[in-house]
């Protein structure tokens, strides 16, 4: 085969078997060579190998599903939110001392644990049958102040009834007769309107036990209620109307709250 013709077809042929075949001296050994080394076609550019490929399966999603929440661990606060608020009693703090202390005294010391808890509240409740008077008597400086400490006494007023003795949309002769036809233990109000049923005859101390002045709390203005020039003026006059005798009695305790 033409050489000429071997290279324009970019055939390839082993060195070493060309050599072979020129030296030999019969063409009968040289036809045998050629076909003992085929030619091979030699490739032109690198074939690339195919890349493997992965199909993702999409998710299967129920139609119209939602997803499952975790339980949320129940609080403190939940149990708390669902009871519904009862009046403590002196039993109650007792039962949680001999709890907490059981096992680190013994029983003659937790029998010292006994101890007196004041005011008894639901005892002086009970006992309590007389009309215009109040057992506790709770001073505010405005009619707004009254009705939140109202509605946050839930807890400890139980049953026991209450009364708003201040002058905002009610008259003085409608709480002379409420007080008249039916028996109050809790009266939250302002110390002129109280100072005013104190004067008419409409509301009498002498049973009153106990008289708390809404010290702490201020207003918009920062102001306590004795920061108040006319509620401090207004407070000391309903003082010298009783309660300071009442006081020296010992039929009657102050607190400020």
């Amino acid at each position: 085969m033409d050489p000429q013709l071997c290279q324009d077809l970019d055939w390839s042929f082993p060195s070493t078997h060309l050599t072979e075949a020129s030296d030999g001296e019969g063409g009968g050994d040289t036809e045998v060579m050629q076909q003992e080394t085929a030619p091979v076609p030699a490739l032109s550019k690198k074939t690339k190998q195919p890349k493997e490929c992965f199909l993702v399966q999409p998710k299967e999603t129920k139609e119209g599903g939602t997803k499952t929440k975790k339980r949320r661990k129940k609080k403190i606060t939940d149990i708390l939110a669902k009871s519904e608020p009862k009046p403590g009693t002196p039993e109650d703090l007792q039962q949680l001392m001999k709890d907490y202390y059981s096992s680190r005294r013994s029983v003659i010391e937790l029998e010292e644990l006994n101890l007196p808890v004041c005011p008894k509240w639901v005892k002086l409740r009970k006992n309590h049958n007389e009309k215009k008077s109040v057992l506790m008597l709770i001073i505010c400086s405005s009619a707004i102040r009254a009705l939140e400490l109202i509605r946050s006494m839930t807890a400890f007023k139980g049953d026991s009834k209450v009364m708003k003795l201040f002058a905002k949309h009610i008259k003085v002769q409608e709480q002379i007769k409420l007080l008249e036809k039916r028996v109050v233990h809790l009266g939250v109000g302002t110390p002129g309107r109280i100072k005013e049923l104190v004067k008419q005859g409409g509301l009498n101390l002498n049973p009153l036990k106990f008289l708390v002045f809404d010290w702490n709390w201020r207003d918009q203005k920062l102001r306590r209620m004795m920061d108040i020039p006319e509620i401090r003026k207004e407070v000391f006059e309903l003082l010298e109307m009783g309660v300071l005798s009442l006081c020296k009695s010992e039929s009657l305790k102050l607190g400020l709250f």
